[in-house]
């Protein structure tokens, strides 16, 4: 069994021992489990990158937050000011990634982020194609999905 299924049977062995089957319930045996791994983390070799790539999927999520929320309002400022400031391009992503499971994540969180969808990906999986809102300078779009999308991805898959 894998640590992360040794860490949700922690979890459901608390919420049986409480008799509070809930979200908080099972965040609560979640984090109680999480400390145990922890504490007897020198048993298990593999213990450590458990903990790492959960670090790095805790943090994929909240930096996606983060750009959901940024991103939201330059697109809330855009539709609600007089004119349109907007420049739609459509733009050519190469690609760091190369799973089909990074390749899928990358192209979600970029098609759920306010201002760009995900339109396709190339043959060879080399090249996303994406369409933004706010196209007026494509490189630094790029440099955007490869230095905190790709990073991201990578480090909570890997």
């Amino acid at each position: 069994m894998n640590l992360f299924g040794i860490n949700m049977l922690l979890a459901f062995a608390w919420v049986a021992l409480t008799g509070d089957l809930s979200i908080l319930g099972l965040l609560t045996g979640a984090l109680i489990g999480l400390a145990a791994m922890w504490l007897v983390r020198p048993l298990f070799p593999t213990t450590g990158t458990y903990f790492l790539r959960l670090w790095y999927a805790i943090r994929l999520v909240v930096m996606f937050v983060y750009e959901l929320v940024v991103s939201s309002f330059a697109v809330v400022r855009d539709v609600i000011t007089p004119g349109q400031s907007s420049k739609p391009a459509l733009i050519e992503v190469p690609l760091n990634v190369t799973t089909d499971a990074q390749i899928t994540l990358l192209a979600n969180f970029i098609s759920l982020t306010p201002g760009t969808l995900t339109l396709d990906v190339s043959e060879d999986r080399s090249k996303l194609y994406i369409h933004a809102m706010f196209g007026d300078d494509p490189d630094a779009i790029r440099a955007q999905i490869r230095d905190r999308f790709e990073v991201w991805v990578r480090e909570a898959t890997e």
